[in-house]
């Protein structure tokens, strides 16, 4: 069943180690009626691994969008899910597992567009490409086990959330206010440019001891869900801030 709001869905691979990978991945993401495989810097071309294991799924590969970095792959989407199954960290990120995650989705398709990321094979994505992740989602595994193949966690995936999707399609729907979309993560990267210089300029960031205090406000905006508006007022504050320091100044 062709599901249109999986049209704003996409699937990011980091910097794939097997071609073969590629290949099942996108062969996966067919099944489910999803399109958008977006690449970041995969460590080999294609082989013939990768169109033996898409199966007939080469239309996704040869449209597949090829990107240097994670910002780049996810500058135009509202919503950036990480996979990870990793918990030790430094700072928490806010996580659910894969039907959580499934229902999340459909709640914000196609509203917003939605990337679901996934890390490199053997060691998964960095903290620092999960700063620009929204939350994180783990599949629920045996607990002495923890061995997963990438393509088989985008299938488990992959099907949660068009399930959900396909269950919560309502029979009518009402256009929505563009104003109420959440700000893209390439706003959103933006904004944190800008708040960082204006935390500097004011002495209250030390750049030479930032002490994760940028990770630590990229979590609070990441779980406030931004929209437009709300960018504009973040936005407007901080040129308001910097306007009213000038002034004193004079």
């Amino acid at each position: 069943m062709y599901t249109p709001a999986l049209e704003h869905l996409c699937i990011v691979m980091v910097e794939t180690s097997h071609p073969g990978n590629i290949g099942s991945a996108a062969r996966a993401m067919k099944v489910m009626g999803i399109q958008d495989l977006r690449l970041v810097a995969p460590r080999k071309p294609y082989s013939q691994d990768t169109w033996a294991l898409a199966s007939g799924a080469n239309d996704i590969i040869e449209q597949a969008k090829i990107v240097p970095t994670l910002q780049d792959a996810v500058a135009d989407c509202h919503i950036v899910i990480g996979a990870s199954a990793r918990s030790e960290r430094t700072l928490q990120w806010p996580q659910m597992d894969s039907r959580e995650c499934g229902v999340f989705v459909a709640e914000h398709l196609p509203q917003q567009k939605i990337a679901l990321v996934f890390g490199r094979e053997r060691s998964g994505l960095t903290n620092e490409e999960l700063d620009h992740c929204n939350t994180l989602v783990h599949i629920p595994m045996a607990f002495d086990f923890f061995s997963l193949n990438i393509a088989m966690a985008i299938q488990v995936l992959a099907y949660e959330c068009a399930t959900a999707v396909r269950l919560a399609m309502p029979s009518e729907t009402t256009p929505p206010d563009p104003d109420d979309a959440l700000a893209s993560a390439e706003s959103m990267e933006s904004f944190y440019t800008h708040l960082e210089q204006s935390m500097i300029a004011t002495r209250f960031l030390d750049p030479e001891n930032p002490r994760l205090l940028m990770r630590r406000l990229r979590r609070l905006f990441g779980r406030a869900g931004v929209t437009v508006s709300e960018m504009n007022i973040l936005r407007g504050m901080l040129a308001a801030f910097a306007g009213r320091k000038f002034q004193t100044r004079e």
